[in-house]
């Protein structure tokens, strides 16, 4: 066996077991210990505890292992509901207990803020995680990828850093119905003898299952990612989904030819039913497509948009502009407190729902763009528009540095921040800061049972 020596002068073999004492969570749920001044990641591991670790990974700067045996186990550790929550993404702390998670959530804020140290962070009103209504059977969507194990039709999540497939027969996290629709597919496929995509040979056809339910309607949205346009029995398969699953009203299939490492392909194809289900937030409508952008936990998704009204203070003199608006649920939601929304978004189809969603909600005072909000923003400056509030909700990496740049030049007076992603957040602040004081951060738990975490910043111009 090899051996690996690091920069520290640590020499380790990967097999090798020793005890580690877990100092504390990092930010992806992983238990972090120290073995001769060495880092070590150990998913499943909690704060605490006192385990014998076998190294599987050795790299120059730190070390990863898994838990041989535990000697000593956290007070807060409970049994998962999940069979396989320490071999499958989704799930890292689900052995944690609930208070405990919403803890750490706040901890990964802190944490991220101390790393980057934007102007001031040591005095930021940090607040405690808001607890979601459910910590399980809430997830609004799945999306399991499939193939052939041990002969049978599998579908379900990768283990960490594999294409190891773990076949999920039930999911805690998941709405329940949705799970059911997953099963019966699994039965359905393998039945008909559907082939089932192999990526050794990129030959067969069915990749990965998608099922979106709301929560409101309890429609039920199923899209078949396949390999090649081609699908194999499609009368019969669409016949029997009709028969066993009634709930589901819209059926899609998406084109990805050949080895590829994103779930979508560009071509969508209608099979039958409608081409969207409705979710209701707010007291709105919105119709989905296959492909639109909804946060995972809708129940949870109003008490962030909420606390996002909260932070920008509206009232029906202000307008209000959504950037990164997606279908335009922030805006639309909060379009009754204010004068007038205007939204960008770069995904076309995106703005076309958040116009159809704006007319069949009866809004009239809001209005979407297809563009860049950095370019956007300053035009509609130039333009004339007076604009009072501003929301971004960029993707994980944060927002572009174009925008940075446009929001310190256009200085609106109200400003609220929500982030998915807590390093980008604080990374961005650093920038922000040398306009803005950062009122408070709220984190929101979206997403019980992960180490991932919402959070919504009040910013307000410096005096």
């Amino acid at each position: 066996m090899a051996q690996n020596r690091t920069k520290q002068d640590v020499t380790i073999n990967v097999g090798e077991r020793f005890p580690l004492t877990i100092r504390r969570l990092g930010v992806n749920g992983h238990g972090i210990g120290y073995f001769k001044h060495k880092v070590c990641f150990v998913p499943g591991a909690l704060p605490g505890e006192v385990v014998v670790a076998e190294v599987t990974k050795v790299l120059p700067r730190y070390l990863e292992a898994k838990i041989h045996r535990l000697r000593r186990a956290s007070k807060h550790r409970v049994t998962p509901r999940d069979p396989y929550a320490d071999v499958a993404g989704g799930f890292e702390l689900e052995n944690l207990a609930y208070s405990e998670q919403l803890k750490f959530k706040r901890q990964v804020v802190i944490d991220s803020l101390a790393k980057f140290k934007p102007y001031g962070y040591r005095n930021y009103d940090v607040r405690p995680t808001i607890a979601a209504p459910q910590e399980y059977d809430y997830r609004n969507k799945a999306q399991f990828q499939v193939r052939i194990v041990d002969g049978h039709v599998a579908a379900g999540l990768y283990k960490p850093d594999s294409h190891d497939l773990v076949d999920m027969q039930e999911c805690a996290v998941q709405m329940p119905q949705t799970m059911h629709v997953i099963r019966t597919m699994v039965k359905l496929i393998e039945d008909l003898a559907i082939p089932v995509y192999d990526e050794d040979h990129n030959s067969g056809i069915i990749k990965t299952l998608v099922v979106r339910e709301s929560w409101t309607t309890g429609e039920v949205q199923l899209t078949i990612i396949t390999n090649t346009p081609k699908l194999i029995h499609k009368h019969q398969l669409l016949d029997a989904i009709a028969v066993k699953l009634p709930e589901v009203v819209s059926v899609m299939q998406n084109v990805n030819p050949g080895d590829t490492p994103l779930i979508w392909g560009d071509r969508m194809i209608h099979l039958t039913g409608t081409e969207e289900i409705t979710e209701s937030l707010m007291g709105l409508d919105f119709k989905l497509s296959a492909r639109s952008f909804l946060q995972l936990n809708p129940e949870q998704t109003e008490t962030l948009y909420e606390e996002t009204a909260k932070a920008l203070e509206l009232t029906p003199d202000d307008t209000l502009i959504d950037a990164y608006a997606g279908i335009g649920t922030i805006g639309l939601s909060l379009a009754s407190r204010v004068k007038a929304v205007r939204g960008m978004e770069i995904i076309p189809t995106a703005v076309a729902d958040a116009n159809e969603n704006a007319q069949a909600n009866g809004i009239t005072n809001a209005q979407y763009v297809v563009g860049k909000a950095e370019e956007i923003l300053p035009q509609w400056q130039r333009d004339g528009l007076h604009f009072d509030a501003l929301v971004v909700d960029p993707p994980r990496a944060g927002l572009d540095d174009a925008l940075i740049k446009a929001i310190l030049k256009t200085k609106p007076r109200k400003f609220a921040y929500v982030s998915c992603g807590m390093a980008s957040l604080a990374r961005n602040l650093r920038r922000l800061t040398s306009v803005y004081h950062v009122d408070y951060i709220q984190p929101v738990d979206m997403m019980p049972q992960t180490a991932r975490c919402e959070a919504v910043v009040k910013l307000s111009l410096r005096k």
